[in-house]
């Protein structure tokens, strides 16, 4: 397929995206993730074989921004089981089998220095094998601690040193204190053109009574906790894009782009 007839396809695809927001489709989506939460319909979903917790739709919108930013660095804060971890791996390590094919060069997976880090304050000791055991895990690293705890911050600060593209994912503790303290510690980390991408802030929309036994809830959450960040960091803008095109997401205004 020529290059013209695809950007013809996405020019098609941005038209349809921009009329979404206020149509039927996006009401009956918004039913949905209120009807599917409470069930645990993200649960059902893995990536090679470790269970994700992410709704497809979010999946599909992490392959688009890997593959088009190509970091070589991904932090992510938040393991449970390690299905993310995994994806983001698998992703890096397409990135260079397509450098090693462009190149002409053999591949060497172990010698690529693009790399996945994730932060959580317990890994479980099977999740923490089971990622180990994972034919991915030679892209990944792992640091148990609190993510917003000075110590733990600046391990990751030296594990980012020399990487030039980085992608930021925060998916921890979803209280607005934490986030906004996760944030203002990883965000900065976050390349231009590259995204700080935070979960969960679909909570701000969620009923009050939902999950009662949560520490956070509405006004109280990754939502706020972006708002609030917004308010003195202009470098960055919530791509409403995103947003409009998925309609179906856990992180409505989560998708944070570096403009500058």
């Amino acid at each position: 397929m020529s290059n013209s007839v695809v950007d013809d396809f996405f020019l098609e695809c941005q038209d349809r995206i921009e009329v979404y927001p206020e149509s039927e489709l996006a009401r009956s989506a918004q039913k949905f993730m209120l009807a599917s939460t409470e069930p645990k319909y993200s649960y059902n979903f893995s990536w090679l074989e470790r269970p994700i917790i992410q709704y497809p739709q979010d999946i599909v919108a992490m392959q688009e921004l890997i593959w088009k930013i190509k970091p070589d660095l991904i932090i992510e804060t938040g393991i449970a089981h390690g299905g993310s971890l995994i994806l983001s791996a698998s992703m890096l390590a397409l990135l260079d089998y397509t450098d090693a094919v462009e190149s002409g060069k053999s591949l060497d997976p172990k010698g690529s220095h693009r790399r996945v880090l994730g932060v959580d304050i317990d890994i479980r000791s099977h999740n923490w094998a089971a990622i180990e055991a994972h034919p991915m895990a030679h892209k990944i690293d792992m640091i148990e601690g609190s993510s917003i705890a000075p110590e733990i911050i600046a391990q990751v600060y030296e594990h980012a040193k020399g990487y030039e593209r980085i992608l930021v994912c925060l998916d921890s503790n979803h209280t607005h204190d934490h986030v906004l303290a996760e944030l203002e510690a990883y965000a900065p980390l976050t390349s231009k053109e590259s995204y700080c991408v935070v979960f969960d802030t679909i909570i701000e929309d969620l009923p009050a009574d939902m999950f009662p036994e949560r520490q956070w809830g509405p006004g109280d959450n990754p939502k706020t906790a972006v708002w609030e960040f917004l308010k003195t960091h202009s470098e960055f803008e919530i791509d409403k894009q995103i947003d409009n095109k998925l309609l179906i997401s856990v992180a409505p205004d989560g998708y944070l782009k570096r403009t500058r």
